[in-house]
């Protein structure tokens, strides 16, 4: 290739940086992505692939994020950003070793930037805790927190007027009063023993359920199925006002990932555990990937509990997440779960209803796909664009089904623009119910009717509604801020 060729191909690789870079600098990660990669296709550079990982990892694609930033390395060893870009990833898949090996090399390179050595710091925080954690484990003996946990011992303030708990228990009254109580103010709080009431209430309920439970709508009646709320309390109530409240004759499945970014977590899982405990047989909860100890702890829920109300609050959610259903079956006919399929060839559901679930999600198996995994357009299965799990191809899914006797899957676990998204010829579907998530993609959100007997989907979109001023991951781990994640 002559200079003048090569020199072509700089200026047109530039080109492509620079458009990606405005639609970065807007927020438009989506479209900034594909641009990099023309850049990349041209004329690979440390520089570029470093850039594309950053995007990668404002849109989540954090298994994406670490190979860009590997390969940035690989092209240049002492590219800084790379170690910058390669530590971020690796924290936001909680593996903060191999984090804080990258962090020290920065510090090493460069002694006196305050940023990396503060960096280096915290990381290397976190990493001694988690020693320190391990070390003082005792895993033969599994604390079961709800059991020490003494609601007549508790005294409520004579000063709150919000809400109570009836002595016959929970009723719609109590609903509807917690919704608005919830909607009048950012700083109301339910008494804690209420609180507790009804996380321990939501526990009874939930440990009787089996992994994959299967649930019948009726002729002529529907259900509503919402995807990922992530702690944005104002639009759940927006839902609620469009679609109506929950009750016998407007059944409801929520599909994971109630908690943990938005600022309102805590009413979230409040007013959905209320549901639970109200209609048992017509709510319908699904564990998501963020329905679990690492991802509370850095993503935000952890720290709102603890602000909101107590750490033995948090070690009581956790045991009841463990509770949480994995997957619903509906009519036979649809399977819900929140992620998508499994990596495991000629699975059932039979397998998926004999899957151990009280516990922290494994870092592979059926459990971890159910919570994990996304699809993808080509055929078979591809390496995770997160990092975890895997991805799986129109094929993968149409063997599924064909072997189950399904028709399709509705899942969740990835922002949509509209909302949701039709895949794999029809047969899966991605609902999102977090519309403009975190203040920042601009998106929709949309759930979905079944109507029996043929429950075909039919979906709403709806916009963000306003809320009081409250900044997203407000709650979040402070070194998912350092690391540029926030």
């Amino acid at each position: 290739m002559s200079n003048q060729d090569e020199s072509e191909k700089t200026k047109k690789a530039e080109e492509f940086k620079e458009r990606a870079n405005e639609c970065f600098k807007l927020k438009n990660f989506e479209q900034a992505v594909p641009l990099y990669t023309e850049a990349i296709e041209l004329q690979p550079t440390a520089a570029y692939y470093g850039n594309r990982s950053f995007a990668n990892l404002k849109l989540e694609n954090y298994g994406y994020a670490l190979e860009d930033a590997n390969r940035a390395l690989e092209l240049d060893r002492k590219y800084i950003k790379g170690y910058y870009r390669r530590a971020s990833a690796y924290m936001a898949l909680g593996k903060f070793k191999p984090a804080l090996k990258d962090y020290e090399t920065v510090v090493k390179v460069r002694p006196n930037d305050a940023d990396a050595k503060m960096k280096c710091t915290e990381c290397s925080k976190i990493v001694k805790r988690q020693a320190f954690e391990k070390a003082i484990a005792c895993d033969d003996i599994k604390k079961i927190i709800s059991e020490t946990i003494h609601l007549e011992a508790m005294t409520i303030d004579e000063k709150y007027s919000g809400p109570r708990i009836a002595k016959d228990g929970i009723d719609k009254n109590f609903a509807s009063s917690l919704i608005e109580f919830y909607k009048s103010g950012k700083d109301n709080r339910l008494s804690k023993r209420d609180a507790y009431y009804i996380i321990l209430e939501a526990k009874k309920v939930l440990q009787d359920l089996p992994s994959l439970v299967d649930i019948t709508v009726e002729n002529s009646k529907k259900l509503t199925v919402c995807g990922d709320i992530h702690g944005q309390y104002y639009d759940l109530c927006h839902i609620f006002e469009v679609n109506g409240l929950p009750s016998e004759d407007n059944p409801y499945l929520f599909n994971g990932d109630f908690v943990d970014r938005g600022s309102w977590s805590v009413e979230v899982i409040l007013v959905l555990f209320t549901f639970k405990v109200l209609y048992p047989r017509h709510f319908h909860l699904v564990r998501g990937n963020h329905e679990t100890d690492n991802m509370n702890q850095m993503y935000g829920f952890e720290g709102e509990v603890k602000a909101k109300y107590t750490a033995q609050m948090m070690e009581l959610f956790s045991e009841v997440f463990n509770f949480l259903p994995l997957a619903y079956c509906v009519n036979d006919k649809v399977l819900v779960m929140h992620g998508g399929l499994c990596q495991e060839e000629e699975v059932t559901l039979d397998d998926l209803r004999k899957i151990d679930r009280n516990r922290q999600p494994p870092e592979s198996g059926l459990m971890c796909d159910l919570l994990w995994s996304d699809p993808q357009l080509k055929a078979g299965r591809g390496t995770s664009k997160r990092g975890v799990s895997f991805q799986f191809g129109p094929d993968v899914t149409a063997n599924f089904l064909k072997r189950n006797n399904l028709d399709y899957i509705i899942r969740s676990h990835e922002v949509k623009n509209d909302g949701y998204e039709v895949s794999h010829d029809g047969k899966c579907i991605t609902i999102f119910s977090a519309p403009n998530y975190c203040d920042q993609m601009g998106n929709k959100g949309a759930f979905i009717h079944l109507e029996a007997p043929d429950l075909k989907p039919k979906f709403t979109q709806f916009e963000a509604v306003p809320h009081p001023e409250a900044k997203p991951m407000q709650y979040a781990n402070s070194m998912m801020r350092l690391a540029g994640l926030v």
